[in-house]
């Protein structure tokens, strides 16, 4: 089946994207219908990692979107990328995922925090596609609860040896360099916790086969362990004891990414209802024509209006320099959430049809379900926004 992508009318959006966010949008656009679509079902299916993918996203220079151009980016903003993300995810999720995870979480910490002598080292081969990044933050026993990291890091003469575990780590197995999570100071709690960045072939260092996976099956993930892993001292990526810091601030980030990756979900299966019921017919008309659709298209289309407005702002406030924390919560939550109720009501919609695999919207709404999980659950975002409005942040 086809799926036109066209949207609503950029005029009534009141978004004003520019000349060069437009060219952006469009180009991906048209990338994502000829290149990534024909294979998301199939690497689905097959839970399989396009390369070829991958290289042609690299060859297109979108690793690069935000990023200055000393460092081999064009240097874009925020949103210039988000676009890129939503554009992704309307024809396949876990592609943007993987786009996504090596953007925002692989090389932007690196960028922000690293000295010159790391930016140097490892954001031009991130940002042309030499190397993949991944991030490892999440353990078998600290998921959401981000400050029980485990995985320790002591200081040996001029490397920092590295003991534990990190699982559901995005790209792991083609990554190049991971930024990691490890506790450098016993006794005083998220205050102890640093960051490092990783390099693949660092000895001591291994990756174990991930959990297969409800969606966004054609993203790469697997378990980072560290067995006396030795990294060099200088790449511990901030000061001492603020890897909690750096890794909450790079969830900011990344929550704006899931945002636009949710986003670009709903709008693929709005778009692939929308389709389905002009052209479906049940009781003398079209599906287009019974009420009943037509309230769930209508519900469909607000949702999405209401979550394109929440990611791009957040995605304009982080490119000011302003706090965006809240803003990043808020439209990851409301995004990922409208995502789940706008694929469960493309499913109603196609009937049995939606059930199948002959259809993509099943697997929309079983990739739009990590949305709700990654980067902070929804519960975590709630708690993030409540803090953010009652003024009891960091207390």
């Amino acid at each position: 089946m086809t799926i036109a992508m066209n949207t609503l009318p950029e005029i009534r959006h009141g978004l004003d994207l520019s000349e060069d966010q437009q060219m952006i949008r469009d180009m991906v656009r048209e990338f994502a219908a000829k290149e990534v679509a024909p294979l998301a079902a199939e690497i689905d299916e097959t839970h399989t990692f396009s390369v070829q993918t991958w290289e042609k996203i690299v060859a297109l220079g979108l690793p690069g979107i935000p990023f200055p151009e000393e460092f081999g980016g064009s240097g874009g903003g925020t949103l210039d990328y988000m676009l890129a993300v939503e554009e992704l995810a309307k024809v396949c999720a876990s592609t943007a995922l993987s786009f996504a995870a090596h953007v925002s979480l692989g090389t932007y910490p690196i960028y922000a925090w690293g000295d010159d002598e790391l930016k140097r080292a490892y954001v031009p081969k991130l940002v042309s596609g030499e190397y993949m990044g991944a991030y490892g933050l999440t353990e078998p026993g600290a998921g959401s609860d981000s400050g029980g990291t485990r995985t320790s890091a002591v200081l040996d003469g001029d490397e920092w040896v590295l003991n534990g575990r990190k699982c559901f780590i995005t790209n792991a197995n083609y990554a190049g360099t991971f930024i990691c999570t490890a506790v450098t100071e016993k006794g005083i709690g998220v205050r102890g916790i640093s960051a490092f960045v990783v390099p693949r072939d660092t000895s001591g260092f291994s990756l174990e086969k991930g959990e297969v996976k409800l969606g966004m099956r054609g993203s790469d993930w697997a378990s980072l362990v560290f067995e006396s892993a030795r990294v060099p001292r200088n790449h511990l990526l901030g000061p001492k004891g603020e890897g909690f810091i750096t890794f909450m601030k790079t969830l900011d980030g990344g929550r704006i990414s899931i945002g636009a990756l949710a986003l670009g979900i709903a709008e693929g299966a709005y778009e692939c209802a929308r389709q389905y019921a002009q052209e479906r017919e049940a009781f003398g008309k079209t599906l287009s024509g019974q009420q009943a659709v037509q309230f769930k298209l209508a519900d469909m289309a607000v949702q999405i209006e209401a979550a394109r407005h929440l990611v791009y702002h957040a995605a304009r406030i982080k490119d000011t320099g302003a706090s965006y924390t809240q803003e990043a919560a808020m439209a990851k939550l409301y995004a990922s959430e409208a995502a789940m109720r706008v694929t469960y009501d493309a499913i109603q919609i196609y009937g049995g049809y939606g059930y199948s695999r002959e259809y993509p919207v099943e697997r929309m709404w079983r990739d739009a379900k990590l949305c709700t999980i990654g980067e902070g659950t929804s519960e975590v975002q709630r708690i993030v926004i409540a803090r953010q409005i009652l003024g009891t942040a960091g207390r």
